[in-house]
Order: structure tokens, then sequence, then C-alpha cells
């Protein structure tokens, strides 16, 4: 773990027209189409404050059949999230990297990933898409971001996704990038001693 503000990481998302506030936006649009086609559990890595999630699912008139985990280790990110939490959402505070933290709660027709895939090294993303099958119920919609700056991983990213049994469902880039995944493998038990990754400097 780095020495990150990762609270004051989120002041971003309150600027207008910022990259990562258009980023919220379309994460937020594409985690509402996913609870309109019926996701009902869900599961958020390194959820932070749970911006992307929490106000569109209080919002939704599907929430009541939702049950959300959300895994975070800043003590402030988790506080601020269950201030904001509707009733079924479960904020954990745990090393949202380590597979055990979902146990109970997958597997899910909805994951995020969101902020994760560019604070980790290029090994562990690849390493962490692998492993993303075991959170995954059958035609599960996995979301990811990471951004496009040089060296760009996007399109390799979309490529790890495509050799670990997902399908491209869509992508975006405006000074971000967005990925969205559907399951399409087989199920896969959880392995719950196994870590998908490390956070290193974010890059």
């Amino acid at each position: 773990m780095t020495d990150m503000d990762w609270a004051g990481w989120h002041d971003a998302y309150d600027v207008p027209g910022s990259p990562l506030e258009r980023r919220l936006q379309v994460v937020r649009k594409w985690i509402g189409t996913a609870l309109d086609a019926g996701a009902e559990r869900v599961v958020s890595l390194c959820s932070g404050q749970g911006r992307d999630l929490l106000p569109v699912l209080a919002a939704h008139p599907g929430r009541d059949r939702v049950r959300a985990r959300l895994v975070e280790l800043d003590e402030r990110n988790v506080a601020a999230a269950r201030r904001a939490a509707p009733p079924g959402v479960e904020v954990v505070r745990g090393d949202a990297a380590l597979l055990g933290a979902y146990a109970g709660a997958v597997p899910a027709d909805l994951v995020l990933a969101c902020g994760v895939f560019g604070n980790v090294s290029d090994d562990d993303v690849r390493r962490t898409v692998g492993l993303l099958p075991q959170l995954c119920a059958p035609e599960a919609t996995v979301i990811w971001t990471r951004h496009r700056h040089e060296p760009d991983l996007f399109p390799r990213i979309c490529e790890w996704f495509e050799e670990s049994g997902f399908e491209r469902v869509r992508v975006e880039s405006d000074g971000y990038g967005v990925g969205e995944h559907r399951y399409t493998g087989p199920p896969v038990a959880l392995e719950p001693d196994a870590r998908m990754f490390t956070f290193v400097s974010p890059h």
C-alpha cells in the first residue's frame, strides 16, 4: 500500500469536466444499465467512498432486491461510504486484493474494478483479470477503468479479459478509459487465500 491520500484522491470527482468526473458519469450510467438488467449481487474492489455505485443504487427502483459488498482499506473512505450506503449495502474495511474478502458475497452479477488497474503493476493487472471469474456469476458484468496514458495498457487489458472467459460489451475513452466485459465462462470456485494485486505508486 502506498502513502497516497486516498480520501483526498476523490476531490477530482467534484471538479466539473475533469477526466475523473467524466469517467464517473460513464461508470454510473453503466451501473444503472446493469441494475436495470436485473443485477442483484454486487461487489466493488477498492471501492473508495462508493461514489460510483451508491448514488445509482439509492435512486434505483430495484434497490431493495440488491445486496452489495464494498471492500476498502482506507478508514476515512470506509466511514464516508457507510454514511452514504442504503440498506442492503455492506461496507467492509479490509484488503480488497484478497479473494477471501468477498466470501459470502459472490458469485456476483456485477463486479466493479474501478480505480484499481492504474495503481498496480502490469503483471498484477493481468493476474487480477485472470482471477476475476472467481467473483462472477454466469453472465456477470465487470466494469473496470484504466487511464489511457502512454504506455497505454488499455487494449492489452481488453485482450486479457477476453482470454479469461469474458466477452467485450463496450469501451469508452475521453481522457480516461472505461471497459465493460461479460463473463461467459464456467463457474470457478473461490480461492480465499489468493491475492489479486498489490498497490504501487499510481502510474
